[in-house]
């Protein structure tokens, strides 16, 4: 691993701003291998130097995986110039880890948001390819009918032509459930139309084995861990 500035490597733990790491740092709070460091500017080794906060190791990591509760009127975005992005809603101490959304909601769609600064990690969730199951709950309109869930797994062709994938419409109170391997532009609301089912409102519940933490409030987050990462892309049809 390269060396990184210091600051920086403690900003990397998720724990401290880039800001509260200086100040760590000037304070002669921080040891990198026993001895008080000197400076914020100082470049180390995370993966070999050991360094410590009042004593306390560091953890370190290269990339960090996060599932947020995205509300309706926000952007799956990092930046935008009139409307609020999922990053806007990141504490301080984690506004600085380079974050960013693996796939998107629509602005009126809420529910479960990947957050990363693995690209890697993201391409896999979005890639067509790879075909992770995205799973929503629709509000709709009018109730879904047999007829609606055999057009859905035979796949739909939309007004404009476009083809979409066999996907499962699954009948619910006041709506269905949806599930769709792929990301076409407003995707599952096209598809109700479709049907004649229009979208009163739209939540996504899982990705892959993934579901949405019922403790998370709308714009609410929190970091996962490495067997919920591997729940994303597991795949009972392949066992």
């Amino acid at each position: 691993m390269p060396a990184l500035r210091l600051d920086k490597i403690l900003a990397s733990s998720g724990s401290y701003t880039r800001s509260e790491s200086g100040s760590l740092i000037k304070s002669g709070r921080v040891t990198v291998e026993g001895r008080v460091a000197l400076s914020k500017a100082e470049k180390f080794d995370p993966g070999k130097d050991f360094i410590c906060i009042d004593g306390v190791p560091v953890s370190y990591r290269l990339y960090r995986y996060y599932m947020i509760n995205k509300p309706i009127g926000v952007l799956s975005a990092t930046v935008d110039k009139h409307d609020k992005t999922v990053l806007d809603l990141l504490r301080p101490e984690h506004s600085g880890l380079g974050l960013f959304p693996a796939g998107r909601l629509d602005k009126d769609v809420s529910g479960l948001l990947l957050l990363t600064n693995d690209g890697g990690f993201a391409h896999r969730v979005t890639s067509p390819s790879v075909g992770v199951n995205k799973m929503y709950r629709a509000e709709t309109e009018n109730e879904v009918t047999d007829a609606d869930v055999k057009a859905f797994s035979e796949g739909l062709t939309l007004s404009d032509g476009t083809r979409c994938l066999p996907a499962s419409l699954l009948p619910a109170h006041s709506g269905a459930f949806i599930t769709l391997r792929e990301g076409k532009f407003h995707q599952v609301k096209r598809m109700m139309e479709t049907i004649g089912k229009p979208v009163r409102r739209l939540t996504r519940v899982s990705v892959g084995g993934l579901v949405l933490d019922e403790g998370l409030e709308p714009g609410e987050y929190r970091e996962i861990g490495s067997e919920e990462l591997s729940m994303i892309f597991y795949n009972p049809e392949t066992k």
